[in-house]
């Protein structure tokens, strides 16, 4: 566990990212254009965001109907290779050059200020709302993990949205931040039944389905051409959140996540959120759908591009269907303390009854499997553990998922530590 950063350094970093910020809350909305295909789309209760943190890509497509930016380790990765920051990654180490940090602390608080920057930055260009990142290393880091997001919070509380990934601790964490009435983006999810969990125990303003790489994990294995999977996961997953606003009160809305092309879009219209990338947001516009052609479709039932065998083989029916025995599981669980759990003693509630392959007790072995897999498993790799229930094939992208961030949250690490020692010799 890391060692926390004592207040007075806190108040320094606080103080050093909001330098220079101006931000115009309310006084933006005029300022950029409308566009009737996405007030369409707005109109039928879709919150439209995108999937950038990229000002340059963002500007071209922004209207008045967006209202937020989504960032993550991945996006920002590739502001930080560029060399965009090189010189607030210098003033962050002088900074901090004082302070009794080891080399980890001063990583993670370098990364702390990068998010907390760029994403001050992307407030003040479009008055947007940013979903901010933690840095991977606390996804199993309880107690870091809630203070980061509290100091996001301090830093923007009008506009920032804290990112906090699908892990037993990263659950319960959000919880806590919930309980605090920090907003967060609980990322990293694939399915309807992992999303109905965490709205439940932890009640977070978000929650997502990456769709697009639930269609690449079933084109990549050789089980079909993936259309449509992604989307049913999707749906179903609109379908019991919505559920649970009517029935529990949460708060919780679906974001759509991972969009591959243009007709997703059209084909989810009226889910909670979508987080366009710029790239699907252009071929949208370009598919020319008129504004009447465009529809509810939260309750469509697509066609799977998935062949028959596939489904059991990967247990594909686990993305869209939420079962009696988590509703029961989950009913148990109310009766609880849950406030005093451990993410030990969540994931073995779950394996006690029957869910243990929703929270995964991943060995080490496996999480090297997957490091070297990347974002989209391979199924030859898990077929054993997926025919027992060992695992779920949510859990199984979303240990793929956290993978991938982690590499990219290492570049990006690799690239401050490299910009320190070249000044370092330069000195």
């Amino acid at each position: 566990m890391t060692r926390p950063i004592r207040q007075e350094l806190q108040r320094k970093v606080h103080d050093f990212v909001l330098k220079g910020f101006h931000p115009r809350f309310g006084q933006r909305s005029g300022g950029f254009p409308s566009n009737p295909t996405w007030k369409r789309l707005a109109g039928l209760g879709t919150q439209l965001w995108l999937d950038t943190g990229n000002i340059k890509d963002a500007r071209e497509l922004w209207t008045s109907e967006f209202s937020a930016l989504t960032t993550n380790n991945t996006l920002l990765n590739k502001e930080v290779q560029a060399g965009t920051y090189d010189s607030l990654v210098l003033q962050a180490n002088d900074l901090l050059s004082d302070e009794s940090l080891d080399e980890r602390q001063k990583i993670l608080e370098i990364a702390f200020i990068l998010n907390a920057y760029h994403g001050l930055r992307l407030v003040e260009t479009f008055d947007a709302f940013v979903s901010v990142e933690e840095h991977t290393d606390l996804a199993n880091d309880y107690d870091q993990a809630v203070e980061y997001a509290r100091r996001y919070q301090a830093i923007c509380p009008e506009r920032f949205i804290v990112k906090i990934p699908l892990t037993p601790t990263g659950i319960l964490a959000t919880r806590r931040c919930s309980l605090d009435g920090i907003p967060v983006n609980h990322t990293l999810g694939f399915s309807a039944r992992q999303n109905y969990l965490v709205a439940r125990i932890a009640r977070p303003e978000f929650v997502n389905v990456f769709l697009g790489r639930l269609n690449s994990f079933v084109v990549e294995n050789g089980l079909g051409n993936g259309q449509n999977v992604g989307e049913q996961a999707t749906l179903a997953s609109q379908s019991a959140i919505a559920g649970l606003r009517r029935s529990h009160g949460v708060p919780t809305r679906q974001i759509g996540a991972s969009f591959r092309g243009g007709g997703q879009v059209r084909d989810l219209a009226g889910i909670d959120v979508m987080t366009i990338p710029p790239k699907v947001a252009k071929e949208f516009l370009e598919l020319g759908v008129s504004v009447d052609d465009l529809t509810d479709r939260t309750g469509e039932t697509y066609k799977l591009g998935a062949s028959p065998d596939s489904i059991p083989l990967a247990r594909l029916d686990t993305l869209w269907r939420v079962d009696s025995q988590l509703e029961l599981a989950l009913d148990a669980l109310e009766s609880e303390e849950l406030d005093s759990f451990t993410p030990e003693d969540l994931t073995a509630f779950l394996t006690l009854h029957g869910c243990g392959d929703i929270l995964v007790n991943w060995t080490p072995q496996q999480r090297q499997i997957s490091a070297a897999e990347g974002k989209i498993p391979r199924l030859e790799h898990w077929r054993d553990a997926l025919h027992d229930k060992a695992v779920g094939l949510d859990a199984l992208m979303n240990l793929g998922g956290l993978s991938s961030f982690i590499a990219d949250q290492k570049a990006m690490d690799d690239r401050v530590v490299s910009v320190l020692a070249k000044a370092h010799q330069h000195a």
